[in-house]
């Protein structure tokens, strides 16, 4: 019953190049001086929480999973070959977008977002174009589908090499298992992503549905939905003939009911068999989530429900009907430590590939990311930020899930009102460091609030170099 085995291609050839902008630092120094912050009361940043967020393997995992915890290395998608350097390209630092409720909200762009990309590719008082990424845990779609989307939306090319998505790593288990559950999305759309990232035999609730009606008694197929599902009895096999290895929720649910039902009748089965009851309840395959938001920002005016909620409903309905059996799930997307590790080598390779810079694919020594939710975006980049060797910065706009005025549960290290806030700010955050780098012999300071203060002046700082154990002479 197996369908065709479609194989993800190899990464493309890349050219190697390497460079600075340090000697862009004339031009930016002589406009320091003029330079004006909208400055607004930074939220502090104290180490960020670890409950439940298990750092050593960058899987998030609640007191919730049937298998093991899984540590597989991830790779980035493929990026173009690599063009000739660009000179006015930052090589220092980067920047990573959440997309729902920092660039877009309700499928139209915010405003101030198609303005941000202007200055990040160039359109700043420095003349200096800024390396970027987007990572979002929404899904449902082809890559290549969702960044011709975005690319309407913004105005701008956004490539595939640029993009990471919720379900975007789950590629790497394509060699792992045979028979997959996938759940979520409309239509056939994330069958076919599973297939595309080489998963060999993929079925959807829609197949069991079709096989067996009375699965889901208040869930009837359309005749369209009947017809695109795949006949699972075809050639004399039995539902219980059919082993489920793993379970994969690519997108949120358009059925929660339904799919709740077909996730608890393999959660509780025989080993995955289709139709069979463990009688101990712990016999289920791995299910993983591709994020763990609770809350999305859409058109509504307030927060919608996400996938969050539907693993928390799976994970307490377990253990409502299994005797108090605890199920262990496993999570992708953000806060989770792995993916932004996985944005870290994608961000690496677009550098190289699209600008020519970054020797051997390392990553810039910051990386500003931009989100909307304290308990993904800010939590994640927080604790990417603690055990990274570069730096990740947190920036938290009011655009999107964030109500303005409350008290974020994981706090930004900066907390701006819009995306061109947030890539003002760390453009010449950056360009401020440079000059303290100038000034003290090639030694990079931190920007303390008094040269803050002076920039919000128009004040050019004072870079003083305190003398140390390990100061250069």
């Amino acid at each position: 019953m197996g369908s065709p085995d479609f194989r993800r291609p190899g990464m493309h050839a890349r050219q190697i190049s390497s460079s600075s902008f340090a000697e862009a630092f004339d031009v930016a120094r002589s406009k320091l001086d003029e330079l004006v912050l909208q400055q607004e009361d930074p939220v502090s940043s104290p180490s960020p929480s670890e409950e439940d967020f298990d750092i050593s393997d960058g899987l998030y995992s609640s007191p919730t999973s049937v298998a093991s915890t899984v540590s597989t290395p991830l790779s980035p998608v493929s990026t173009p070959l690599s063009p000739m350097l660009d000179p006015d390209v930052a090589d220092d630092f980067a920047f990573a977008f959440d997309i729902d409720g920092v660039l877009i909200r309700g499928g139209r762009p915010i405003p101030e977002a198609i303005e941000a990309m202007k200055v990040l590719n160039g359109e700043n008082e420095f003349g200096i174009k800024v390396p970027y990424i987007f990572l979002t845990n929404g899904g449902g779609k082809f890559e290549t589908e969702r960044c011709r989307d975005l690319s309407r939306q913004l105005e701008i090319e956004v490539s595939p090499g640029q993009f990471i998505c919720g379900h975007t790593p789950m590629r790497e288990f394509a060699d792992r298992y045979g028979t997959v559950l996938v759940v979520g999305g409309e239509g056939e759309t994330c069958r076919d992503v599973a297939e595309s990232y080489g998963f060999r035999d993929v079925i959807t609730p829609g197949d069991i549905l079709k096989a067996n009606a009375h699965t889901a008694p208040f869930r009837k197929l359309t005749d369209s939905e009947h017809k695109n599902s795949r006949d699972l009895l075809a050639h004399g096999v039995k539902m219980s003939d059919i082993v489920v290895e793993a379970i994969f929720v690519f997108a949120d649910s358009r059925d929660w009911a339904s799919d709740l039902q077909i996730i608890l009748d393999i959660a509780q089965s025989k080993g995955g068999r289709l139709e069979t009851r463990s009688e101990t309840f712990d016999e289920g395959p791995p299910i993983y989530f591709s994020h763990n938001d609770m809350l999305w920002s859409s058109a509504h005016e307030h927060a919608r429900l996400g996938m969050g909620a539907l693993r928390r409903i799976v994970e307490t309905v377990f253990e409502d009907t299994s005797g108090g059996r605890k199920l262990y799930t496993h999570v992708f997307g953000k806060p989770q430590v792995s993916t932004f590790e996985f944005a870290t080598r994608l961000l690496g390779q677009w550098r190289t590939a699209q600008h020519g810079l970054a020797e051997g694919g390392e990553p810039p020594a910051t990386v500003y990311f931009v989100g909307d939710t304290p308990e993904s975006d800010i939590r994640g980049t927080n604790a990417m930020d603690a055990k990274s060797a570069n730096e990740w910065y947190s920036i938290l706009v009011k655009t999107g899930v964030y109500q303005a005025g409350t008290e974020p549960s994981y706090k930004p290290r900066r907390l701006v009102d819009t995306v061109l806030d947030a890539v003002n700010h760390g453009i010449r955050r950056e360009m401020a460091r440079l000059g303290s780098r100038k000034s003290t012999g090639g030694r990079l300071l931190p920007l303390d609030d008094a040269a803050l203060r002076a920039l919000a002046e128009g004040r050019t700082p004072n870079f003083v170099s305190k003398a140390g154990p390990f100061s250069e002479p």
